[in-house]
Order: C-alpha cells, then sequence, then structure tokens
C-alpha cells in the first residue's frame, strides 16, 4: 500500500471562508476546518484573537473584517505558540500583543523549529510564506488571568490561563456579558484534535472541566464551525474530551503491555475513525498525537521538539 501524502502536504484546495457575526461586535472567521480567528470591538478600539500564519494571509481577514469596522486594533491575543497561529501578527500593527507568560517560553525555546515544522505540514496556510518578518513576541504576558475593559457598555473581555492543554500554554477569551468563549484549540468543533504539544491527562480532565464551567452560549474552537447554543457547546468539549478519552484508552493500554508505538498508533486509529476520521485534519493529526501521547506515558513530562526532520521520521514510522 502506498505511504500517505505527508501530512497536510497534498490539501492544496482552497477552502470556503466564512465571517460570521457572533453577536454585536463579535466576528469569528471560520474556514472548513482551516484555523479559526475572531475580533471583539471596544468602544473605541479591537480586539483580534490569534494572527494566521503569514502577513499575507492575515491582511485577507482584516479586509473582510474592515468590512464591518474601522476600528483601530490596540490588542492582539495570542492562545497560544504554534505557528500558524501567529506568524501573521505583523499585520495587524496592534498596540499590544497578548499571551500567557509560557507561551512567550515556548516561543522562546522552540518557535524556530516549529516554524519550519508547521509550514511544512501545511503548506497551503503559509500564504507568501516571505511574508513573514521573524518570530513573534508578545509584549504583554500574564499568568492566570488578565482582563481588558472594553469600554462603554460593552462588558470586560477576559483572557484566562485554564490549565496545560494543547499546549503548555494555552488561553481563552471569554466575555462574560454575552456568555460567547474564544477556546483556541482546546475545543474543536468537528475537526480532528492535534495533541502533539499536548499534556493529555490536564486537557482531558481539569482543563477542560474549567471551560465547561464557563458555561459558555457560543464557542468559537480552534477549528470548525462556531457553536451556538449550550447544549452544542456541551457537545463540542464533551466530543474534544472523547477524542482524548479514547486515545488515552487506547495508546495507554498498548503502552502497559510492552507493545509497540505503531501498535498503539494502529489501535488509536481503528478506534477513533469511525467516529472522527472524516473530520478535518484527522490522517495528518494522529501521528504527532500518538507519538506525544507515548512519550508520556513513558515519563516524558514536557514535548518534545518537533522539527522538520522529526515529523518526517514519525510519520514515515507510522503512517506509511
Amino acid at each position: 500500500m502506498a505511504a500517505k501524502p505527508f501530512a497536510s502536504s497534498a490539501d492544496l484546495a482552497e477552502k470556503e471562508q466564512t465571517l460570521e457575526v457572533v453577536a454585536d461586535g463579535v466576528y469569528a472567521l471560520t474556514a472548513q476546518g482551516d484555523p479559526n480567528i475572531g475580533a471583539i470591538e471596544g468602544e473605541d478600539f479591537l480586539v483580534c484573537f490569534e494572527a494566521m500564519a503569514t502577513p499575507t494571509a492575515a491582511r485577507e481577514w482584516l479586509a473582510r473584517l474592515r468590512e464591518y469596522t474601522d476600528k483601530p486594533i490596540r490588542y492582539l491575543v495570542l492562545s497560544h505558540y504554534h505557528a500558524v497561529r501567529v506568524l501573521g501578527a505583523s499585520a495587524f500593527g496592534a498596540d499590544v500583543v497578548v499571551a500567557h507568560e509560557k507561551t512567550r517560553d515556548l516561543i522562546a525555546e522552540r518557535g524556530e523549529a516549529d516554524w519550519a515544522s508547521e509550514f511544512g505540514r501545511m503548506p497551503r496556510l503559509a500564504k507568501d510564506p516571505d511574508s513573514v518578518p521573524g518570530l513573534t513576541w508578545p509584549t504583554l504576558t500574564f499568568s492566570d488571568r488578565t482582563t481588558i475593559d472594553l469600554g462603554g457598555d460593552r462588558g470586560q473581555l477576559v483572557l484566562q490561563y485554564l490549565g496545560r492543554g494543547h499546549t503548555e500554554g494555552d488561553i481563552v477569551a471569554w466575555l462574560p456579558k454575552q456568555r460567547i468563549l474564544f477556546a483556541g484549540d482546546l475545543v474543536e468543533a468537528e475537526a480532528a484534535l492535534y495533541t502533539g504539544d499536548a499534556f493529555h491527562y490536564d486537557w482531558a480532565g481539569p482543563t477542560l472541566d474549567g471551560l465547561a464551567a464557563l458555561r459558555a452560549e457560543a464557542l468559537i474552537g480552534g477549528r470548525g464551525p462556531v457553536t451556538h447554543g449550550r447544549a452544542a457547546v456541551d457537545a463540542a468539549i464533551a466530543q474534544t474530551r472523547d477524542f482524548l478519552g479514547t486515545m488515552i484508552a487506547e495508546v495507554g493500554a498498548v503502552h502497559g503491555r510492552g507493545g509497540t508505538l505503531k501498535e498503539a498508533f494502529t489501535a488509536a486509529h481503528a478506534a477513533l475513525v469511525g467516529t472522527y476520521g472524516h473530520w478535518p485534519i484527522f490522517e495528518h493529526c494522529l501521528p504527532f498525537d500518538v507519538s506525544r501521547l507515548w512519550d508520556e506515558l513513558s515519563g516524558i513530562e514536557r514535548p518534545v521538539i518537533w522539527t522538520a526532520e522529526r515529523d518526517r521520521e514519525v510519520w514515515d514510522r507510522l503512517q506509511s
């Protein structure tokens, strides 16, 4: 059997983008399983959430956003450090770039390697890669929680760290007045999870518990459509938890009996594909997911840095 094309290298068809006005002054751009991005209006400024992979890609988003508002961008909030989320930041001209303090540390530790890795895995998202001026560095970091007063009667935007999950430093953006949550990659709505830099047990347990406790009425996840209504939000969180729990059970069983990484991948794939195999980037993500979980079960506390070379090695070992 021929090897599957590496990661998303063969996914070159443009995805249809949808700009949704989730509530007055709250915007989300989704694109059939591509990374989501959003914005929140303050009284006289904008807060943007995520930055896309390149400035060229980000400028296309901003042109659509400018059809709705011409307010200046004061804050750019980055949910975590992955290249396809942060390297478009220079296009925003934000006064303040906000991230968790651990995200800044991760950029310093592994940002260059992640840049090469992610652009190799997802070349279509790296639109005009030469437009990236360098690594994105936050200018404001925090540890647990920080609040942006949106002004007027718009309420507050709460940026919060709920614990280790998709990475060591994921944050969410919560609008308590509107009960709208930008969850970043801690929740995916109808898109497969990437867990190659994750802390599976924390994520599936206390981190998702904290996210669910917010009781959001609308949720913008890292990928997939905007989720509306408490029941649908709860279902998206439950799907995320089930994906993680199934991986933990299947990979854990193989690891516990002294099996191999390849056997663990085969078991996890068989258990997940029926429910999640049709979701975007499922085949792309799973080898990296299983490899990280195997390491975690082996006592490797922090994720091993992904390089372009390591990506190919793991892919060839598991997806061939």
